[in-house]
């Protein structure tokens, strides 16, 4: 976990500035409807944010704190800490309202945001950005800064809460039937066994052969199976000291798609095909094929990547 700007959150002092001043949070100039009167806040719990709903979002946080993560499908890690915010964010009940950013869909507020890696998490107090932190945290510690984001939102008179009772938010959304092959990768990922979890995905593609879904998830698994217990960062470093090494290069490959780095993704896959060649190269061009799948054919990176590589294959 990186705290990107060292940011401590127990230095933002309460704003005392008169109701209506300058630079008062909105919600206090308004006479307070940011306290919490018992009566919540007419804001979805969970909302999937974009250019055109960030406007009602940083409205809702002058009112209830708004806490903000930024995703892609192209990163577990990301993915995983969406859905702890999520559970986290039901279990306090409308303490706080929970936006999701998918950074593929909507650059555009992943910039106003200014973030610069995949997962990033942002709190919005009375309009404001505060950065929180990046990368995978602990839950126990996720916890504590929320505690202490909600403490210094009350300071400032954003302490209102959100209202469920229409039962839309507050209930698990049903969650799609699981088929059988689903269940049995999910129980081997569960105990940790990655090597199970493959072979249960080559036997349905064994016996579907044009089912590229299962592909999908194969490929899926078998990057989360090399990215085990790997630190990223030093699996990048590694191949930069010795760029003639085609596992380093590809490894390198899987620890950027990790940290949501796409273009750096392809290109280390990419320069692996085009600079080594026989059976290496083939073992590249593989592995780049595979990349391709786990990010999604229909992505811009993926359409050009797969022209660089006909421009090198033939």
């Amino acid at each position: 976990m990186s705290m990107f700007g060292a940011v401590d959150l127990s230095t933002l002092a309460p704003r005392t500035s008169a109701p209506g001043a300058a630079g008062a949070p909105r919600a206090a100039a308004q006479g307070g409807p940011g306290e919490d009167s018992g009566q919540g806040v007419p804001a979805p719990l969970v909302v999937d944010v974009d250019a055109s709903t960030l406007r009602d979002v940083a409205q809702v946080s002058t009112q209830v704190p708004v806490v903000i993560v930024l995703h892609t499908p192209r990163s577990q890690v990301s993915e995983d800490l969406a859905g702890q915010l999520e559970t986290l964010a039901r279990e306090y009940a409308g303490r706080f309202e929970l936006g999701r950013v998918d950074v593929d869909a909507a650059p555009e507020v992943a910039q106003a945001l200014q973030a610069t890696a995949v997962p990033t998490v942002v709190a919005l107090l009375g309009g404001q950005p505060v950065p929180m932190f990046q990368g995978a945290i602990p839950d126990d510690q996720l916890r504590s800064l929320l505690d202490q984001l909600l403490d210094v939102a009350a300071q400032n008179g954003v302490n209102g809460r959100l209202d469920l009772t229409d039962g839309e938010d507050s209930e698990e959304p049903a969650e799609p039937e699981e088929t059988e092959v689903e269940r049995a990768a999910r129980e081997a990922l569960e105990r940790g066994d990655y090597a199970a979890a493959e072979e249960v995905y080559d036997h349905a593609i064994a016996q579907n052969p044009a089912d590229d879904e299962l592909k999908v998830a194969r490929d899926q698994i078998r990057m989360m199976r090399r990215m085990d217990g790997q630190d990223p960062a030093a699996l990048i470093a590694a191949a930069d000291a010795d760029p003639a090494d085609v596992d380093k290069a590809l490894a390198a490959a899987d620890a950027s798609l990790a940290l949501g780095d796409v273009d750096a993704a392809l290109g280390r896959a990419l320069e692996a095909v085009r600079s080594h060649a026989g059976e290496e190269r083939e073992t590249a061009r593989k592995r780049l094929l595979e990349l391709f799948d786990v990010i999604g054919a229909g992505a811009p990176e993926v359409a050009r990547a797969r022209r660089q590589l006909a421009t090198l294959l033939f």
